[in-house]
């Protein structure tokens, strides 16, 4: 074979490759440009989707029924089914209620010192608790459970700031209840915010239970201050029962 004709026949093969490789790169270009494309369009006309619940999030209505927003099918989860379909189910049992006496407080919480003092001076001037005035006989009783348990520890289960835990050296500065002027607020608004080195135990204690130890504490702490609304009324009913005689 002459030589000019193996150059010639090299140089068609190197030109060859060369075009495969263009033509390659070229399908690879257009080929990633319509993914692209298709991943940017509108959610609403997507071609082809993998995790339909990324794209198109369930947001339940609990007195509603269930709908997949990307499908017709009827929804036929059992637990649904049972409650009507509506998606608000009742807890399960065994479930332990967090608010079951439905006083909400913390979205009033101080945020800065001219808040807090406010809110304390405003805390005296409450003399009965929100909750339910029929109840407050067993309120106090459990009020006192609680206060053994969680407050005794410091402020002694007299209430005279000597608890074990001053009596032992290890913190000392504890109120005695009998000299301080307090009314069931600001027992409750101490417990919920702190004061002083005490912090808050909003932690420890739910919304209601906090007004119990407040409750309790005015009953057996504070002699002559104003009684519980239960008694009030029991008192009042009993005195215009008696007039009638």
């Amino acid at each position: 074979m002459k030589p000019n004709a193996m150059v010639t026949s090299d140089h068609k093969k190197n030109k060859n490759v060369q075009m495969k490789k263009n033509v390659l790169k070229i399908t690879a270009i257009l080929g990633l440009t319509t993914v692209l494309l298709n991943s940017c369009g509108p959610k609403e006309n997507v071609p082809l989707v993998y995790f339909p619940d990324m794209y198109f999030p369930v947001a339940y209505d609990p007195l509603m029924k269930a709908q997949d927003a990307y499908s017709d099918h009827e929804n036929e989860i059992p637990a649904f089914v049972k409650n009507s379909f509506a998606t608000g189910l009742a807890p399960v049992e065994g479930s332990v209620p967090q608010n079951k006496d439905g006083i909400f407080e913390e979205g009033l919480l101080p945020r800065n010192v001219d808040e807090y003092n406010a809110g304390y001076d405003a805390s005296k001037k409450l003399t009965a608790s929100p909750l339910n005035p029929a109840n407050a006989a067993k309120d106090i009783e459990r009020g006192k459970m609680l206060f053994d348990r969680t407050c005794a520890a410091c402020h002694g289960t007299g209430g005279d700031g000597q608890g074990p835990i001053v009596q032992s050296g290890a913190f000392s500065g504890v109120p005695n209840y009998a000299d301080r002027e307090i009314t069931v607020g600001s027992v409750h608004y101490v417990l919920t915010n702190g004061r002083n080195a005490m912090g808050s135990y909003a932690g420890q204690l739910n919304a209601g239970d906090r007004w119990r130890v407040a409750m309790y504490v005015i009953s057996a702490f504070k002699k002559g201050a104003a009684a519980p609304a239960a008694a009030t009324e029991t008192a009042k009913t009993e005195t215009t029962t008696e007039t009638k005689k």
